[in-house]
């Protein structure tokens, strides 16, 4: 995958910053089978250092290098046409707790954020676990 040369270009002893993870996942996100990239149109993608207090305690989760991504809105299937005024549906990656699963399990840093970012998508089609894994094989066959 591409997410290497993102990495390369951070100087040496540099951890890759919200640009390069940025990066990773939009490319991930353009090799998406059409019929799930037409309806990610309105959906904005936010890479932070990590999710803010007020999520990791509405989730339960005590420290924020648990939580590397969180998809924010309504699935694909419960929206209707009466749904307006609200804020747009989210995509939060949060790079420190990427960087640091990527440090403590050795996967390949492009993996791991194509991975999460795949999980946060699937959330947004409500798909099961066993669909997301297929949804990320198959943007990983679209990989040059």
């Amino acid at each position: 995958m591409s997410g290497q040369v993102a990495i390369g270009e951070a100087p040496m002893g540099e951890a890759p910053g919200a640009e390069a993870i940025e990066r990773i996942a939009r490319e991930a996100i353009a090799r998406l089978p059409a019929e799930f990239a037409a309806h990610l149109g309105d959906v904005v993608l936010i890479v932070e250092d990590y999710a803010d207090d007020e999520t990791l305690a509405a989730l339960g989760i005590d420290h924020p290098l648990d939580l590397t991504g969180l998809y924010h809105g309504r699935p694909v299937g419960e929206k209707s046409s009466m749904d307006s005024g609200g804020l747009p549906d989210r995509i939060h990656l949060y790079r420190r707790a990427i960087l640091d699963e990527w440090i403590e399990t050795g996967v390949r840093l492009d993996d791991l954020v194509v991975h999460v970012t795949i999980h946060e998508i699937g959330h947004h089609f409500g798909l099961s676990d066993e669909d997301m894994h297929a949804l990320e094989d198959a943007v990983g066959e679209a990989a040059p």
